[in-house]
């Protein structure tokens, strides 16, 4: 997994790409004089933790190529970091819309991928910290950016069913998006002959 790194973390990746390219291998003495033990094993950390090194032996390690750090900065990570959350969260709007209609309906690119999600109101900072430790933006009720993005819809109650180890807003209400919205004509009836359900 890619993510985006500080300032300081993109500036020892680019003294080591510019002295080792990506063939040399190169080991944490390349900054004693630079920083100090602490903060060197930070860089290393971040580095290695973020896929921007990776480790080739006990005390050496590689850079990766940058067209594969920043083609990665746009993959889907969203799917498979949801799983580790401790909180209860309900995938809704289009993003309900494509999880029920078995992504038949997508909203998502590269270029913009946005996922709703609702949340209890009690449990904001906890989710705005788990996806700021893995630097997805996120957003509350709206906001827009490049690549992926979390947009968290606070609530006092929330319903949700378990689908695809996702947890999503029942049936029932994402019928009733996709009922009310002539764009998602497509989804409505997918899910329609799926389910045999219609919402009212």
């Amino acid at each position: 997994m890619f993510n985006e790194i500080p300032n300081y973390g993109l500036r020892a990746y680019a003294l080591f790409f510019s002295k080792h390219g990506l063939q040399e291998e190169f080991s944490q003495s390349d900054l004693d004089w630079i920083v100090g033990q602490s903060m060197k094993k930070k860089i290393f950390s971040l580095l290695i933790c973020n896929g921007w090194i990776k480790k080739v032996s006990s005390h050496f390690y590689r850079c990766v190529p940058p067209e594969v750090i920043l083609q990665g900065l746009l993959d889907f990570k969203v799917p498979m970091i949801i799983k580790e959350a401790k909180r209860h969260y309900a995938f809704t709007g289009l993003s309900a819309i494509e999880i029920w209609s078995d992504y038949s309906y997508i909203q998502r690119g590269r270029e913009k991928s946005p996922y709703y999600m609702k949340i209890y109101k009690k449990d904001l900072t906890y989710w705005t910290s788990f996806f700021n430790r893995y630097r997805i933006p996120n957003y509350i009720k709206e906001g827009s950016t490049i690549g992926e993005f979390i947009i968290l819809i606070p609530v006092d109650r929330l319903q949700s069913v378990e689908k695809e180890r996702l947890y999503v807003e029942t049936l029932q209400e994402t019928e009733k998006i996709a009922k009310e919205n002539s764009m998602y004509i497509y989804p409505y009836q997918y899910m329609k002959e799926k389910y045999g359900t219609i919402a009212a």
